[in-house]
């Protein structure tokens, strides 16, 4: 055999796969940045991948069960608790994530998931909320009915991503601002969270370039088209739905002016 044709060995190209010291949300949240995450139809198939795995936690892990039956060659080949396309990762993914986000998550604190703290709203603030979607963005009881409605469109994302926004454009530490930022891009920016808000890739494009040094504008573009959005889709409804019409009733009835 001709020397020259021979290949060396152990120099063919292979696709970096992270060792087991190196935490599996740290090498997705990379692909992330650098655009590297499967879209279209791989990533209807990867929602459909984790809406089994949680199926399956559900039933009581009867999964991995399974995989360690005898007569399987390698039983961390298919791991049906893994929803990435890396064959690598495990099911500690889901538990550091899940564990990450109990101690750093842009939600409203524990016991006040449902509002913030406000006092209740007059019947001038409600009024005030049909005039311009600015007015009741700008009260916090305003924001509150709002949020309550977006949860029964199955949209309440939205408005927990524009609240994460306005705390973290208040930051001006830098080690905090790159904490703060990787965690609203995990919960509200990555397509592996159910809390993903709907972005266009340009914006979604310009947030992957600027996590690589993120700053407290980072998600300016993207907040204000959430912000948009929720004002041109749901704001509309929420003016003509029953929460709106009959918390306004309520307070007219109220009201000494009546």
């Amino acid at each position: 055999m001709r020397s020259d044709l021979k290949q060396p060995v152990g120099k063919e190209k292979k696709p970096y796969v992270p060792s087991g010291v190196i935490n599996a949300n740290n090498y997705l949240f990379s692909l992330c940045i650098h655009g590297e995450i499967p879209m279209g139809s791989e990533r209807m198939e990867m929602r459909k991948r984790q809406m089994s795995v949680q199926q399956e936690s559900a039933a009581g892990g009867a999964a991995p069960a399974q995989q360690g039956q005898p007569g399987q060659a390698n039983p961390r080949g298919s791991n049906a608790c893994c929803f990435c396309w890396c064959c690598c990762c495990s099911c500690s993914w889901n538990e550091d994530r899940d564990e990450r986000n109990r101690k750093a998550s842009y939600d409203v604190k524990e016991g006040t998931a449902d509002c913030e703290d406000c006092p209740k709203p007059t019947l001038e603030d409600v009024r005030s909320w049909g005039q311009s979607f600015d007015k009741l963005m700008c009260c916090p009881a305003g924001r509150n009915s709002f949020r309550q409605f977006l949860r029964t469109e199955f949209s309440e994302e939205n408005m927990l991503f524009w609240l994460a926004c306005e705390e973290f454009t208040k930051e001006a530490n830098k080690s905090a601002i790159e904490e703060k930022a990787r965690v609203i891009y995990e919960d509200y920016i990555s397509i592996l969270s159910p809390k993903e808000v709907s972005l266009d890739s340009r914006v979604r494009e310009a947030i992957n370039r600027n996590m690589l040094e993120p700053t407290s504008h980072t998600f300016d573009d993207a907040q204000l088209q959430i912000y948009t959005l929720m004002q041109r889709d749901s704001y509309p409804r929420y003016m003509n739905s029953p929460a709106y019409k009959n918390l306004l009733n309520t307070l007219s009835e109220q009201s000494p002016e009546s």
